[in-house]
């Protein structure tokens, strides 16, 4: 016999016996057994399907949230980082900035300028820049994005690092496991640049990814990078 406060009480609010889901199993369970083996409840049966359903539609809902959270999280990043980028007075700043802040700001492990120069790369003039930025012959930025592959160049590749990166990452080429690279056009007669971002997460950048916002901050960066070339 069921305690009388407890009857009373569901008698009161039958509806807390309906939103328990545990609860209205078992009493499906003690249905069932109550009327044999031999006997099929469609209605037991339409419910398991339509828990199912719910089941598979709540674990998209909470993926679909945590997506959203996800890439409104990436995109104040990447906001955050175009404001520090725009801060610099000076073209050496700016380099130092994008390295260490923005770097910092988008949880980065190395993020690096590279420029097509027909100027030697150990010049005084480009060597006091600092690490940030890496100059390299006509045609490397081509060649690197292509990786031997005959493809279509794309605005912002995503892929793990190469052995041929080793030379662009420098004391960092252990580190970075992959790698963002975004092609800047720096306007006409110039020759082309591209901004890198390497992480120790070989997972971090994959091809499968989306790369709106990256395409975002390439744009804004190539913008920046003609008025300090201006």
């Amino acid at each position: 016999m069921i305690e009388q406060d407890v009857r009373d009480r569901i008698l009161a609010e039958p509806e807390v016996i309906l939103e328990d889901r545990d609860l209205m199993k078992a009493l499906i369970a003690a249905n069932e057994r109550a009327m044999g083996g031999n006997i099929v409840d469609l209605r037991g049966i339409a419910m398991e399907r339509l828990e199912g359903k719910l089941d598979r539609l709540e674990d998209t809902h909470r993926s679909v949230i945590a997506a959203a959270y996800e890439n409104l999280a990436g995109t104040n990043q990447v906001h955050r980082a175009i404001l520090q980028m725009l801060d610099p007075t000076s073209f050496e700043e700016f380099l130092v900035g994008l390295s260490r802040d923005v770097a910092q700001t988008l949880r980065l492990d190395c993020v690096r300028l590279v420029l097509e120069s027909v100027q030697n790369a150990e010049a005084p003039a480009l060597r006091k820049l600092g690490d940030g930025l890496y100059v390299a012959e006509p045609g490397f930025i081509a060649e690197y994005l292509a990786a031997g592959k005959t493809v279509a160049p794309r605005p912002v590749t995503l892929r793990q690092t190469l052995a041929a990166s080793d030379m662009l990452y420098g004391e960092q080429a252990g580190v970075v496991r992959s790698e963002a690279l975004m092609r800047l056009d720096l306007g006409a007669g110039r020759l082309p640049g591209m901004l890198v971002m390497g992480s120790a997460d070989p997972h971090h950048f994959k091809p499968t990814q989306g790369t709106d916002l990256l395409a975002f901050f390439a744009a804004v960066f190539e913008r920046t990078m003609r008025r300090w070339l201006s």
